[in-house]
């Protein structure tokens, strides 16, 4: 089994030539290579202080690798539980640093297995994140084994259980205090939304799991983190969500729908600069609840999604499929990452 993520740098050094990895990639930006390629640089060396800044923040660099090794040692374990009679391993392999798909390929590849299940970390499908990993990844791997892949698991159960699990967590240890919780995920420009992408559907339709599962009661709504640039992106954004509940003399506890480990946007942006707007503005609570990590209940999640996409080849989700309406939603468009399912 081979886990998916983004990566991040492991220290100063690292962080510019992992910002040209990022923005060099056309599932970020859009444009031929020739102009791609410089405008990476460009930015890269742009953001490269603030950046530095705020991984000065997390220690000097992100904590999403090891964080995933974690997670990949639990799954294992779980799934070598549930499979006494089978070999079980799981690599991780992060898309724009170390280690990167072709050096995890060569790893899957000296291991020769009879069977493969891809699994990107985005429980919410976007062509921004799942779609560029599994392209390189195809890219990459040139070994043995029958190879299935979850496009996403928006919608499991085990990860809607999680994330209920910690809102009440936090909620709880606070008293129970009247609070509007907002359910963050990362943003997007809303063209890629009007392009076909199924990510903001996938959103909405984990939050109305998780409400469901927390109950009557409660004041929700999805706001989206992180956006950068001139492009319209989707909205409202967090810091718009905060000081609308601010405004409304209620406090916030915050949830970071779409991510299972913690890395800069949950330790700087959530945890230091929406924490920090929302004290400047008088809010009378800020919480934010945890990721959901290696709870138990995630992992056992996940592994079902595993065995589930266990003897079936080629690409589809976990759950229920996207409406058809999504054109960019891989296993209903077959955009060449593993085929139809």
């Amino acid at each position: 089994m081979v886990l998916f993520n983004l990566g991040g740098p492991d220290g100063p050094e690292a962080v510019r030539p992992f910002l040209e990895n990022l923005f060099s990639d056309p599932a970020i930006i859009g444009l031929p290579w020739l102009i791609r390629r410089p405008l990476a640089a460009l930015i890269a060396r742009r953001r490269r202080r603030q950046a530095i800044a705020n991984y000065a923040i997390m220690g000097g660099g992100s904590p999403l690798l090891p964080e995933t090794r974690v997670q990949a040692q639990a799954l294992e374990a779980s799934l070598a539980a549930r499979r006494p009679a089978d070999e079980v391993k799981v690599f991780v392999a992060m898309r724009y640093w170390s280690p990167l798909s072709e050096e995890t390929a060569r790893e899957v590849e000296r291991f020769a297995p009879d069977e493969v299940v891809l699994a990107p970390l985005y429980p919410q499908y976007s062509t921004t994140t799942t779609a560029s990993s599994l392209k390189a990844w195809r890219k990459a791997y040139r070994g043995s084994g029958r190879v299935s892949t979850l496009c996403c698991w928006y919608d499991n159960g085990g990860l809607v259980e999680a994330h209920a699990d910690r809102i009440r967590e936090v909620w709880e240890a606070a008293g129970g205090p009247k609070v509007r919780l907002l359910f963050s995920a990362h943003g997007l420009p809303e063209r890629v939304v009007a392009g076909g992408d199924p990510y903001q559907w996938q959103v909405e339709a984990t939050c109305a799991r998780v409400a469901a599962v927390l109950g009557e009661g409660w004041d929700w709504k999805i706001c989206y983190q992180s956006r950068v640039g001139p492009l319209r992106w989707l909205g409202p954004s967090t810091p718009e969500a905060i000081e609308e509940a601010i405004g409304e003399g209620l406090g916030v506890l915050v949830d970071p729908i779409a991510f299972v480990s913690d890395h800069v946007e949950t330790l700087v942006e959530l945890d230091h600069d929406y924490e920090r707007l929302a004290r400047e503005r008088g809010v009378s609570m800020y919480l934010r609840a945890a990721v959901v990590g290696v709870t138990p209940v995630f992992i056992e999640g996940l592994a079902d999604a595993v065995e589930r996409a266990l003897g079936r080849k080629g690409l589809g989700p976990d759950g229920a499929p996207c409406p058809a309406t999504f054109g960019r939603c891989p296993h209903r468009a077959g955009h060449g990452l593993e085929g139809r399912c």
